[in-house]
């Protein structure tokens, strides 16, 4: 299979088109049936499977996360889940954090891309192995009162108030999910809701469905930077976008009666492989 690189990645990459669609397909339906997007294991896919430069491999899997990001979120506003105000608030951070790695990922060596998105990736299964906490509301603190960081979350029992906490814990930790975000190419949500909902004590279903909003609105701030450097290409982005969609609406149809449980710890097991193998691929190490 030949190495897709540079100027010619749009000629060389039409005989994979069906391929790479399949492929993202199948990262839209894992990711939306564990809730972590497929965002996160398109680009690893893209590099080991189709030899794909990360770079441009990083701008495709930021425009299907856009995609998929506009497609959900319009569902969580309606139904009043998540929180415009405070998504807003943080988005401040997020873009301004994205668009510091989209420029740092421009001009990083690919080896060490590499090691630093298995790194990532190796991460995001260890916040996801751990248990949520218990959703009960929390107290604002003062400063969360004078930015209107509050709102209600819908119940069956009727609407329960929350507020948010440690503002400025919550703030910094958003900055590096963006970081991470433009960096890698991914929607970074496992670390944006480890901001809203570990530090901040925002409801982890609010948490959750605010950042769907969220990474939508990250990926837009970073990926006009990999379009100036000329990283994204749409011969690319178009099969990859449209498998990751397609793949996330019938993850999100099968969702109800899929064997969740089973498939996150299949997904684990593969996200956790792919994590090692970019590691060692950074450092040029060959694990077959």
């Amino acid at each position: 299979m030949p190495r897709l690189r540079g100027a010619s990645l749009a000629m060389e990459i039409l005989p994979f088109d069906f391929a790479v669609a399949a492929a993202s397909f199948f990262a839209g339906l894992l990711g939306a049936l564990i809730g972590l997007g497929g965002g996160i294991i398109v680009t690893p896919l893209l590099v080991l499977v189709f030899g794909i430069d990360i770079r441009y491999a990083m701008g495709a899997a930021l425009v299907s996360v856009i995609a998929t990001s506009s497609g959900a979120a319009a569902a969580f506003l309606r139904d009043g889940i998540s929180n415009m105000r405070i998504a807003m608030f943080l988005n401040l951070a997020t873009t301004c954090g994205a668009v510091a790695g989209a420029f740092l990922a421009t001009v990083l060596d690919t080896q060490i891309l590499s090691v630093v998105f298995g790194l990532a990736l190796l991460a995001t299964v260890v916040l996801s192995l751990k248990p949520p906490p218990g959703n009960e509301s929390a107290e604002p603190d003062d400063l969360a009162r004078k930015l209107r960081l509050l709102g209600e979350m819908p119940t069956p029992s009727g609407p329960v108030a929350y507020g948010a906490q440690k503002v400025p814990a919550g703030f910094a930790m958003m900055i590096v999910a963006g970081i991470l975000s433009g960096l890698l190419g991914i929607g970074s949500g496992a670390f944006k809701v480890l901001a809203m909902d570990r530090i901040m004590r925002i409801p982890f279903k609010v948490s959750t469905t605010t950042s769907n909003f969220m990474i939508g609105v990250t990926a837009a701030a970073s990926v006009g930077v990999y379009l100036k450097r000329g990283y994204l290409d749409p011969a690319l982005a178009g099969p990859v976008s449209l498998g990751v969609l397609a793949g996330a609406f019938v993850g999100a149809k099968l969702l109800p009666v899929a064997p969740v449980k089973l498939l996150r710890a299949i997904f684990l097991v593969v996200v956790t492989l792919i994590g090692l193998q970019m590691v060692a691929r950074g450092f040029g190490i060959n694990l077959g």
